[in-house]
Protein backbone atom coordinates (compact mmCIF):
# COMPACT_ATOMS: atom_id res chain seq x y z
CA UNK A 1 0.00 0.00 0.00
CA UNK A 2 1.23 3.40 -1.03
CA UNK A 3 0.70 7.31 -0.46
CA UNK A 4 1.05 10.32 -1.24
CA UNK A 5 0.17 13.29 1.20
CA UNK A 6 -1.48 15.61 -0.60
CA UNK A 7 -0.03 19.28 -1.23
CA UNK A 8 -2.07 21.95 -0.53
CA UNK A 9 -0.94 25.60 -1.18
CA UNK A 10 -3.51 27.64 1.64
CA UNK A 11 -4.32 26.29 4.96
CA UNK A 12 -7.92 26.98 6.42
CA UNK A 13 -9.11 29.67 8.37
CA UNK A 14 -7.05 29.12 11.84
CA UNK A 15 -10.72 29.85 14.01
CA UNK A 16 -12.17 26.28 11.97
CA UNK A 17 -12.32 23.51 14.56
CA UNK A 18 -10.95 19.91 14.15
CA UNK A 19 -13.53 17.85 12.51
CA UNK A 20 -15.13 15.48 15.03
CA UNK A 21 -14.02 12.23 15.73
CA UNK A 22 -17.58 10.41 14.55
CA UNK A 23 -16.83 12.38 11.62
CA UNK A 24 -12.95 11.26 10.76
CA UNK A 25 -14.09 7.68 11.46
CA UNK A 26 -17.27 7.77 9.00
CA UNK A 27 -14.88 9.19 6.50
CA UNK A 28 -13.09 6.50 6.76
CA UNK A 29 -15.59 3.83 6.65
CA UNK A 30 -16.69 5.51 3.19
CA UNK A 31 -13.61 5.29 1.85
CA UNK A 32 -12.56 1.65 2.78
CA UNK A 33 -15.74 0.91 0.48
CA UNK A 34 -13.41 1.85 -2.37
CA UNK A 35 -11.32 -0.73 -0.83
CA UNK A 36 -13.46 -3.65 -0.50
CA UNK A 37 -14.81 -3.46 -3.79
CA UNK A 38 -11.27 -2.94 -5.20
CA UNK A 39 -10.06 -6.49 -2.65
CA UNK A 40 -13.24 -8.12 -4.16
CA UNK A 41 -13.01 -7.40 -7.53
CA UNK A 42 -8.74 -8.87 -7.51
CA UNK A 43 -9.46 -12.18 -5.40
CA UNK A 44 -12.71 -13.05 -7.91
CA UNK A 45 -10.89 -14.92 -10.25
CA UNK A 46 -9.33 -17.53 -7.92
CA UNK A 47 -12.55 -19.49 -6.86
CA UNK A 48 -13.09 -20.08 -10.47
CA UNK A 49 -9.55 -21.33 -11.55
CA UNK A 50 -11.56 -24.93 -11.65
CA UNK A 51 -14.24 -23.25 -14.07
CA UNK A 52 -11.85 -21.67 -16.37
CA UNK A 53 -9.86 -24.64 -16.55
CA UNK A 54 -13.10 -27.33 -17.10
CA UNK A 55 -15.09 -24.84 -19.16
CA UNK A 56 -12.60 -23.06 -21.08
CA UNK A 57 -9.83 -24.94 -21.54
CA UNK A 58 -7.43 -22.65 -19.72
CA UNK A 59 -4.26 -23.53 -18.24
CA UNK A 60 -2.37 -22.85 -14.75
CA UNK A 61 0.03 -20.59 -16.68
CA UNK A 62 -3.30 -18.71 -18.11
CA UNK A 63 -4.96 -18.52 -15.05
CA UNK A 64 -1.99 -17.07 -13.53
CA UNK A 65 -1.43 -14.56 -16.20
CA UNK A 66 -4.73 -13.11 -15.11
CA UNK A 67 -3.65 -11.87 -11.69
CA UNK A 68 -0.05 -11.40 -13.10
CA UNK A 69 -0.86 -8.79 -15.56
CA UNK A 70 -2.83 -6.64 -12.88
CA UNK A 71 0.79 -6.13 -11.11
CA UNK A 72 2.35 -4.95 -14.60
CA UNK A 73 1.32 -1.94 -15.02
CA UNK A 74 1.92 -1.01 -11.48
CA UNK A 75 5.51 -0.97 -12.09
CA UNK A 76 5.16 2.34 -13.77
CA UNK A 77 1.67 3.25 -12.40
CA UNK A 78 2.67 3.50 -8.71
CA UNK A 79 5.69 5.67 -9.16
CA UNK A 80 3.20 8.04 -10.82
CA UNK A 81 0.24 7.87 -8.42
CA UNK A 82 1.47 10.55 -6.08
CA UNK A 83 2.31 12.93 -8.90
CA UNK A 84 -1.19 12.42 -10.15
CA UNK A 85 -2.68 12.41 -6.71
CA UNK A 86 -1.11 15.89 -6.12
CA UNK A 87 -2.03 17.16 -9.43
CA UNK A 88 -5.51 16.68 -9.48
CA UNK A 89 -6.41 16.26 -5.74
CA UNK A 90 -7.30 13.22 -3.30
CA UNK A 91 -11.07 13.55 -4.48
CA UNK A 92 -10.98 13.34 -8.17
CA UNK A 93 -8.13 10.54 -8.03
CA UNK A 94 -10.12 8.53 -5.89
CA UNK A 95 -13.09 8.44 -8.51
CA UNK A 96 -10.49 8.63 -11.49
CA UNK A 97 -9.03 5.11 -10.35
CA UNK A 98 -12.45 4.16 -9.03
CA UNK A 99 -13.89 4.20 -12.46
CA UNK A 100 -10.59 2.40 -14.52
CA UNK A 101 -11.42 -0.44 -11.53
CA UNK A 102 -15.10 -0.73 -12.09
CA UNK A 103 -14.49 -0.98 -16.04
CA UNK A 104 -11.65 -3.17 -15.76
CA UNK A 105 -14.17 -5.81 -13.44
CA UNK A 106 -16.51 -5.23 -16.55
CA UNK A 107 -14.19 -5.93 -19.65
CA UNK A 108 -13.05 -9.00 -17.42
CA UNK A 109 -16.80 -10.64 -17.14
CA UNK A 110 -17.89 -10.10 -20.76
CA UNK A 111 -16.51 -12.25 -22.78
CA UNK A 112 -14.50 -15.86 -22.40
CA UNK A 113 -11.93 -14.66 -24.49
CA UNK A 114 -8.66 -14.88 -22.66
CA UNK A 115 -7.06 -11.64 -24.48
CA UNK A 116 -9.94 -9.86 -23.66
CA UNK A 117 -10.01 -10.98 -20.03
CA UNK A 118 -6.79 -10.23 -19.69
CA UNK A 119 -7.12 -6.90 -20.81
CA UNK A 120 -9.61 -6.28 -18.45
CA UNK A 121 -7.36 -7.34 -15.20
CA UNK A 122 -4.56 -5.06 -17.01
CA UNK A 123 -7.17 -1.88 -16.67
CA UNK A 124 -7.99 -3.04 -13.49
CA UNK A 125 -4.97 -3.35 -12.46
CA UNK A 126 -4.15 0.33 -13.62
CA UNK A 127 -6.75 1.57 -11.63
CA UNK A 128 -6.33 -0.79 -8.52
CA UNK A 129 -2.96 -0.20 -6.71
CA UNK A 130 -3.67 3.87 -7.17
CA UNK A 131 -6.49 4.02 -5.85
CA UNK A 132 -4.93 2.02 -2.63
CA UNK A 133 -2.36 5.18 -2.86
CA UNK A 134 -5.24 7.96 -3.03
CA UNK A 135 -7.66 6.26 -0.03
CA UNK A 136 -3.92 6.37 1.66
CA UNK A 137 -3.34 9.77 1.14
CA UNK A 138 -7.20 10.45 2.01
CA UNK A 139 -6.19 8.60 5.37
CA UNK A 140 -2.91 10.51 5.95
CA UNK A 141 -4.95 14.32 5.52
CA UNK A 142 -7.68 12.51 8.12
CA UNK A 143 -5.35 10.86 10.42
CA UNK A 144 -1.93 11.95 10.22
CA UNK A 145 -0.82 12.57 14.28
CA UNK A 146 -4.17 10.80 15.67
CA UNK A 147 -4.43 7.20 15.24
CA UNK A 148 -3.34 6.66 11.69
CA UNK A 149 -1.28 3.18 12.61
CA UNK A 150 -4.76 2.12 13.99
CA UNK A 151 -7.25 3.35 11.23
CA UNK A 152 -4.80 2.11 8.50
CA UNK A 153 -5.69 -1.42 10.62
CA UNK A 154 -9.11 -0.61 9.94
CA UNK A 155 -8.79 0.62 6.71
CA UNK A 156 -7.89 -3.17 5.78
CA UNK A 157 -9.90 -4.53 7.90
CA UNK A 158 -12.89 -3.38 5.69
CA UNK A 159 -10.97 -3.99 2.26
CA UNK A 160 -10.12 -7.69 3.41
CA UNK A 161 -14.04 -8.21 3.87
CA UNK A 162 -14.04 -7.72 0.48
CA UNK A 163 -11.26 -10.55 -0.40
CA UNK A 164 -12.97 -12.81 2.55
CA UNK A 165 -16.75 -12.88 0.65
CA UNK A 166 -14.98 -13.37 -2.75
CA UNK A 167 -13.18 -16.74 -1.61
CA UNK A 168 -16.10 -17.21 -0.06
CA UNK A 169 -18.42 -16.80 -2.37
CA UNK A 170 -18.77 -20.74 -3.64
CA UNK A 171 -20.58 -21.54 -0.18
CA UNK A 172 -22.75 -18.15 -0.45
CA UNK A 173 -23.82 -17.85 -4.13
CA UNK A 174 -23.11 -21.43 -4.74
CA UNK A 175 -25.69 -21.39 -7.84
CA UNK A 176 -23.55 -19.05 -9.60
CA UNK A 177 -20.94 -21.26 -9.70
CA UNK A 178 -22.28 -23.97 -12.13
CA UNK A 179 -20.87 -21.01 -15.16
CA UNK A 180 -17.64 -19.70 -15.18
CA UNK A 181 -19.04 -15.90 -16.20
CA UNK A 182 -21.54 -15.68 -13.33
CA UNK A 183 -19.39 -15.39 -9.86
CA UNK A 184 -17.75 -12.68 -12.54
CA UNK A 185 -20.72 -10.58 -12.84
CA UNK A 186 -21.32 -10.21 -8.99
CA UNK A 187 -17.26 -9.71 -8.42
CA UNK A 188 -18.91 -6.09 -11.16
CA UNK A 189 -22.08 -5.37 -9.04
CA UNK A 190 -19.39 -5.09 -5.88
CA UNK A 191 -16.77 -3.16 -8.32
CA UNK A 192 -19.73 -0.31 -8.08
CA UNK A 193 -18.01 0.68 -4.66
CA UNK A 194 -14.96 1.33 -6.49
CA UNK A 195 -17.18 4.32 -7.54
CA UNK A 196 -19.85 4.76 -4.73
CA UNK A 197 -16.90 5.19 -2.34
CA UNK A 198 -15.15 7.92 -3.63
CA UNK A 199 -18.27 9.99 -4.93
CA UNK A 200 -19.64 10.12 -1.33
CA UNK A 201 -15.92 10.76 0.10
CA UNK A 202 -15.96 13.95 -2.67
CA UNK A 203 -19.11 15.34 -0.61
CA UNK A 204 -17.50 14.73 2.30
CA UNK A 205 -14.73 15.99 2.00
CA UNK A 206 -16.31 19.29 0.42
CA UNK A 207 -18.66 19.50 3.21
CA UNK A 208 -15.62 19.30 5.71
CA UNK A 209 -13.47 21.85 3.81
CA UNK A 210 -16.13 24.48 4.70
CA UNK A 211 -16.70 23.29 8.29
CA UNK A 212 -13.61 22.07 9.91
CA UNK A 213 -9.84 22.31 9.94
CA UNK A 214 -8.15 19.60 8.28
CA UNK A 215 -4.38 20.43 8.45
CA UNK A 216 -2.01 20.78 5.64
CA UNK A 217 -0.22 17.54 4.86
CA UNK A 218 2.72 17.89 3.34
CA UNK A 219 4.55 18.37 -0.27
CA UNK A 220 5.89 15.36 -2.14
CA UNK A 221 9.74 15.38 -3.43
CA UNK A 222 9.57 14.97 -6.75
CA UNK A 223 10.56 11.38 -8.17
CA UNK A 224 14.28 11.04 -7.68
CA UNK A 225 15.70 8.56 -9.48
CA UNK A 226 19.47 9.32 -8.53
CA UNK A 227 17.96 9.35 -4.91
CA UNK A 228 16.09 5.85 -4.80
CA UNK A 229 19.04 4.45 -3.79
CA UNK A 230 20.02 7.05 -1.14
CA UNK A 231 17.15 5.78 1.23
CA UNK A 232 19.29 3.71 3.64
CA UNK A 233 19.89 -0.36 4.49
CA UNK A 234 17.12 0.07 6.62
CA UNK A 235 14.52 0.97 3.87
CA UNK A 236 15.94 -1.72 1.44
CA UNK A 237 15.44 -4.71 3.98
CA UNK A 238 11.88 -3.44 4.61
CA UNK A 239 11.75 -3.24 0.45
CA UNK A 240 13.02 -7.12 -0.07
CA UNK A 241 10.63 -8.13 3.39
CA UNK A 242 7.56 -6.80 1.37
CA UNK A 243 8.37 -8.13 -1.92
CA UNK A 244 9.21 -11.96 -0.32
CA UNK A 245 6.60 -11.87 1.96
CA UNK A 246 4.19 -11.05 -0.33
CA UNK A 247 4.69 -13.06 -2.80
CA UNK A 248 4.71 -16.12 -0.71
CA UNK A 249 1.13 -15.35 0.33
CA UNK A 250 -0.80 -13.50 -2.93
CA UNK A 251 0.22 -15.86 -5.62
CA UNK A 252 -0.45 -19.07 -2.85
CA UNK A 253 -3.85 -17.47 -2.91
CA UNK A 254 -4.12 -17.56 -6.49
CA UNK A 255 -3.99 -21.20 -7.02
CA UNK A 256 -5.17 -22.16 -3.52
CA UNK A 257 -8.92 -23.60 -3.71
CA UNK A 258 -7.38 -25.30 -7.06
CA UNK A 259 -4.68 -26.91 -5.08
CA UNK A 260 -6.46 -27.90 -1.93
CA UNK A 261 -9.13 -29.21 -3.98
CA UNK A 262 -7.00 -31.45 -5.91
CA UNK A 263 -4.33 -32.47 -3.56
CA UNK A 264 -5.99 -32.50 -0.69
CA UNK A 265 -9.65 -33.99 -1.84
CA UNK A 266 -11.52 -31.00 -0.49
CA UNK A 267 -15.05 -29.38 -1.89
CA UNK A 268 -14.77 -25.86 -3.86
CA UNK A 269 -16.60 -24.52 -0.85
CA UNK A 270 -14.41 -25.76 2.01
CA UNK A 271 -11.17 -24.76 -0.42
CA UNK A 272 -12.58 -20.98 -0.56
CA UNK A 273 -13.12 -21.33 3.08
CA UNK A 274 -9.71 -22.37 3.92
CA UNK A 275 -8.29 -19.74 1.67
CA UNK A 276 -10.34 -16.58 3.17
CA UNK A 277 -9.09 -17.68 6.56
CA UNK A 278 -6.20 -15.30 5.71
CA UNK A 279 -8.70 -12.78 5.28
CA UNK A 280 -10.53 -13.54 8.08
CA UNK A 281 -7.44 -13.50 10.31
CA UNK A 282 -6.15 -9.95 8.86
CA UNK A 283 -9.09 -8.63 9.37
CA UNK A 284 -9.09 -9.35 13.10
CA UNK A 285 -5.77 -9.28 13.47
CA UNK A 286 -4.40 -6.29 11.83
CA UNK A 287 -5.76 -4.13 13.80
CA UNK A 288 -5.18 -5.40 17.30
CA UNK A 289 -1.46 -5.72 16.50
CA UNK A 290 -1.05 -2.17 15.22
CA UNK A 291 -2.74 -0.60 18.53
CA UNK A 292 0.00 -3.32 20.12
CA UNK A 293 2.71 -2.45 18.08
CA UNK A 294 2.37 1.49 18.50
CA UNK A 295 2.42 0.42 22.39
CA UNK A 296 5.32 -1.79 22.78
CA UNK A 297 7.75 -0.76 19.79
CA UNK A 298 10.23 -3.78 18.90
CA UNK A 299 8.64 -3.25 15.57
CA UNK A 300 11.29 -5.55 13.48
CA UNK A 301 11.14 -8.78 16.09
CA UNK A 302 7.45 -8.35 15.59
CA UNK A 303 8.61 -8.67 11.24
CA UNK A 304 10.91 -11.70 12.16
CA UNK A 305 7.68 -13.20 14.34
CA UNK A 306 5.82 -13.45 11.30
CA UNK A 307 8.11 -14.08 8.59
CA UNK A 308 9.39 -17.40 10.50
CA UNK A 309 5.73 -18.09 10.93
CA UNK A 310 5.53 -18.32 6.78
CA UNK A 311 8.21 -20.17 6.50
CA UNK A 312 6.96 -24.19 7.42
CA UNK A 313 3.39 -23.73 6.25
CA UNK A 314 3.58 -24.62 2.39
CA UNK A 315 5.66 -28.07 3.55
CA UNK A 316 3.04 -29.37 6.38
CA UNK A 317 0.57 -28.92 3.11
CA UNK A 318 2.49 -30.76 1.08
CA UNK A 319 3.73 -33.17 2.83
CA UNK A 320 2.31 -33.86 5.61
CA UNK A 321 -1.40 -35.00 7.25
CA UNK A 322 -1.81 -31.83 9.35
CA UNK A 323 -5.37 -30.71 8.95
CA UNK A 324 -5.25 -27.77 6.63
CA UNK A 325 -6.83 -25.32 9.14
CA UNK A 326 -3.27 -25.29 11.18
CA UNK A 327 -1.24 -24.18 8.60
CA UNK A 328 -3.86 -21.99 7.20
CA UNK A 329 -4.41 -20.36 11.04
CA UNK A 330 -0.34 -20.23 11.06
CA UNK A 331 -0.21 -18.10 7.63
CA UNK A 332 -3.05 -15.82 8.46
CA UNK A 333 -1.41 -14.64 12.08
CA UNK A 334 1.56 -14.00 9.97
CA UNK A 335 -0.80 -12.42 6.99
CA UNK A 336 -1.89 -10.27 10.04
CA UNK A 337 0.88 -9.15 11.57
CA UNK A 338 3.81 -8.12 9.24
CA UNK A 339 1.69 -5.92 7.18
CA UNK A 340 0.64 -4.36 10.44
CA UNK A 341 4.24 -3.21 11.40
CA UNK A 342 6.09 -3.46 7.73
CA UNK A 343 4.14 -0.30 5.97
CA UNK A 344 3.81 2.30 9.21
CA UNK A 345 7.52 1.70 9.67
CA UNK A 346 8.39 3.24 6.39
CA UNK A 347 7.50 6.55 7.63
CA UNK A 348 9.78 6.12 10.81
CA UNK A 349 13.09 5.10 8.29
CA UNK A 350 12.29 7.69 5.35
CA UNK A 351 11.98 11.83 5.84
CA UNK A 352 8.44 12.58 5.19
CA UNK A 353 9.27 14.40 2.28
CA UNK A 354 10.42 11.32 0.40
CA UNK A 355 7.91 9.00 1.60
CA UNK A 356 5.80 8.85 -1.45
CA UNK A 357 8.49 8.22 -3.43
CA UNK A 358 9.42 5.71 -1.17
CA UNK A 359 6.26 3.72 -0.59
CA UNK A 360 5.96 4.02 -4.57
CA UNK A 361 9.01 2.10 -4.92
CA UNK A 362 8.47 -0.19 -2.37
CA UNK A 363 5.10 -1.58 -4.32
CA UNK A 364 7.35 -0.97 -7.51
CA UNK A 365 9.13 -3.99 -6.48
CA UNK A 366 6.82 -5.79 -4.60
CA UNK A 367 4.05 -5.56 -7.95
CA UNK A 368 7.64 -7.08 -9.87
CA UNK A 369 7.67 -9.48 -7.30
CA UNK A 370 4.04 -10.68 -7.57
CA UNK A 371 3.90 -10.79 -11.52
CA UNK A 372 6.80 -12.98 -11.53
CA UNK A 373 5.85 -15.37 -8.99
CA UNK A 374 1.90 -16.10 -10.44
CA UNK A 375 3.72 -16.44 -13.68
CA UNK A 376 6.47 -18.72 -11.87
CA UNK A 377 3.95 -20.77 -9.53
CA UNK A 378 1.48 -21.37 -12.63
CA UNK A 379 4.69 -22.36 -15.19
CA UNK A 380 5.92 -24.82 -11.95
CA UNK A 381 2.32 -26.30 -11.62
CA UNK A 382 2.34 -27.21 -15.10
CA UNK A 383 5.62 -28.23 -15.50
CA UNK A 384 5.19 -30.73 -12.62
CA UNK A 385 1.81 -31.90 -14.01
CA UNK A 386 0.02 -30.94 -10.59
CA UNK A 387 -3.01 -32.53 -11.01
CA UNK A 388 -6.55 -34.23 -9.46
CA UNK A 389 -4.27 -37.27 -10.36
CA UNK A 390 -1.02 -36.09 -9.89
CA UNK A 391 -1.00 -34.32 -6.36
CA UNK A 392 2.84 -34.38 -5.77
CA UNK A 393 2.83 -32.01 -8.51
CA UNK A 394 1.97 -29.38 -6.38
CA UNK A 395 5.36 -29.79 -4.62
CA UNK A 396 7.72 -28.09 -6.44
CA UNK A 397 5.36 -24.93 -6.50
CA UNK A 398 5.47 -25.33 -2.64
CA UNK A 399 9.25 -25.21 -1.87
CA UNK A 400 9.14 -21.74 -4.30
CA UNK A 401 6.79 -20.56 -1.79
CA UNK A 402 8.65 -22.14 1.28
CA UNK A 403 12.03 -20.34 -0.03
CA UNK A 404 10.68 -16.98 -0.24
CA UNK A 405 9.33 -17.04 3.42
CA UNK A 406 12.69 -18.11 4.79
CA UNK A 407 14.02 -15.17 2.17
CA UNK A 408 11.50 -12.97 4.05
CA UNK A 409 12.66 -14.18 7.36
CA UNK A 410 16.24 -13.20 6.16
CA UNK A 411 15.36 -9.84 5.45
CA UNK A 412 13.38 -9.00 8.86
CA UNK A 413 16.52 -10.72 11.07
CA UNK A 414 18.91 -8.37 8.59
CA UNK A 415 16.83 -5.32 9.35
CA UNK A 416 16.52 -6.35 13.24
CA UNK A 417 20.50 -6.11 12.95
CA UNK A 418 20.15 -3.02 11.64
CA UNK A 419 17.65 -1.56 13.86
CA UNK A 420 19.95 -2.53 16.96
CA UNK A 421 22.79 -0.56 15.45
CA UNK A 422 24.08 3.10 16.02
CA UNK A 423 21.89 4.13 12.63
CA UNK A 424 18.31 3.25 14.01
CA UNK A 425 15.22 4.81 13.55
CA UNK A 426 13.35 3.80 16.32
CA UNK A 427 11.80 0.90 15.12
CA UNK A 428 12.33 -0.87 18.48
CA UNK A 429 11.39 1.81 20.90
CA UNK A 430 9.38 4.40 19.96
CA UNK A 431 5.61 4.35 20.83
CA UNK A 432 2.84 6.35 21.14
CA UNK A 433 3.78 7.71 24.69
CA UNK A 434 6.95 8.60 23.58
CA UNK A 435 6.53 10.63 20.30
CA UNK A 436 4.26 12.78 22.20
Amino acid sequence: MTGALNASTTGPPPDLPPPPTFYRWTVLVVISLAMFGNYYVYDAVSPIADLLKDQLGFSDKNIGTLNAIYSLPNVIMVLIGGIIIDRIGVKRATMFFGVLCFGGAVITAITDSLTIMATGRLVFGIGAESLIVAVTTALARWFKGKELSFAFGVNLTIARLGSFLALNSPTWAKPAFDNWQLPLLISVAFGTLCVIGPLVYWIMENSAEKRYDLGQAGETDKVSFSGLFRLGSSYWYVVLLCVTFYSAVFPFQTFAIKFFQEAHGTTREYAGFLSSLLTLFAMIFTPLFGYLVDRIAKRSLFMMFGSFLLVPVYLIMAYTNVPLLVPMAMMGIAFSLVPAVMWPSVAYIVPEQKLGTAFGLMTMIQNIGLAGFNLIIGWANDHAGASAVNPDGYALGMWIFSISGFLGFLFSWLLRRAEAGPQAHGLETITISSSK
